[in-house]
């Protein structure tokens, strides 16, 4: 059951988040919406405001939203899809991938505004020091203020963090301001190993505070660009890559919400930000798909044929779909029928 549940909150918010997408700009720029959806099947609530048919369906692993002029039949009507410009166009298909990245980064900033908090490098007063250290040892506590190392001032975390990396396995004499009062503690640090060069540690940490909106953004931002960048490593072949389908993606929500609420939110982020570039693959079936049909019809100065576009578009959905069987037969082995081995 808790995998039910989390499974509907992952896939429900990020399909909710990308249809609205395409639905809110596809509103701005005057395009026509029939229908807006969240899952597939039979309708479980629906209703009618201001000519959009709106409905929660039985199914919450889908969605969809109709625009005027995906049926040949309404294609020319001023108001739909077809009838607008390029412009207008690639800004509703690009709107639900960009609407995917941009929940990616307010997962985070949630995450880090009012959850777990960000590190406050404004000033060099420790905020943990980690267990079994040479921090612990030497008597070094939470809330003390580093005031200079071996008589050189420091007055942010940046500046204690880079004289003790420059200082591996020695032993540095610390200025310490505790309860109004100076201590002078002499501690050795240890080798922490770095990718290019070794670097001093001594296990102590900053102080984390919550509700700092600039600091919660710009970790959010930088977390992001770390998961592009690792996308980026997989797909220049400088990482392994590793596949999964619906099968996989469920059974991996459901060991991770068992981990916690923080951890399954990170993930929803991390399969957001997939989603939202996977879908701007020029792929057809998908949006950036259609977007590639688009950059090709501002070449040529004229549009596609429907009825071509549309058999490719079936061709590469068929494709698709037999993609998504195939590894969704390779996670019922590996999660389900051989999970040990």
């Amino acid at each position: 059951m808790q995998t039910f549940i989390a499974s509907v909150f992952v896939f429900g918010l990020l399909i909710l988040v990308h249809e609205l997408g395409h639905y809110f700009i596809a509103r701005l720029t005057g395009i026509r919406v029939l229908e807006l959806a969240i899952g597939f099947g039979p309708k479980l609530i629906g209703w009618t405001k201001n000519r959009i048919d709106y409905s929660l369906r039985a199914i919450p692993l889908g969605g969809f939203c109709r625009l005027l002029g995906e049926s040949p039949e309404e294609a020319a009507e001023p108001d739909s899809f077809p009838q607008q410009s390029i412009l207008k166009r690639a800004a509703v298909l690009l709107a639900g991938s960009t609407m995917n990245l941009v929940l990616a980064v307010f997962i985070f900033f949630i995450i880090f505004f009012f959850i777990v908090g960000v590190p406050n490098t404004d000033t060099s007063r420790i905020g943990y020091i980690v267990d079994d250290s040479p921090a612990e040892a030497a008597g070094i506590e939470a809330g003390d203020l580093v005031a200079a190392i071996d008589g050189n001032p420091v007055y942010e975390w940046d500046d204690v963090l880079k004289y003790i990396s420059s200082k591996p396995n020695e032993e540095i004499l610390l200025l310490i301001k505790r309860n109004e009062t100076d201590k002078e503690i002499l501690v050795t640090t240890e080798v922490a190993p770095a990718p290019d060069v070794e670097r001093g540690v001594i296990g102590i940490g900053p102080e984390i505070e919550m509700y700092r909106l600039f600091p919660s953004l710009i970790v959010s931002i930088e977390r992001f660009g770390l998961i592009l960048a690792a996308l980026y490593q997989v797909v220049s072949g400088q990482a392994p890559l590793d596949v999964a389908g619906p099968v996989g993606i469920v059974h991996t929500i459901g060991e991770v919400a068992q981990t916690g609420f923080i951890n399954l939110l990170i993930l929803t982020a991390l399969i957001s930000i997939n989603l939202g570039i996977i879908n701007l693959l020029p792929i057809p079936a998908l949006d950036g798909g259609r977007l590639l049909f688009l950059v090709i019809e501002a070449i040529r100065g004229r549009p596609i044929e429907p009825e071509k576009e549309g058999i490719i578009h079936f061709v590469g959905f068929a494709l698709l779909i037999t993609l998504i069987l195939f590894v969704t037969y390779q996670d019922v082995l590996r999660f389900i029928i051989s999970p040990n081995n």
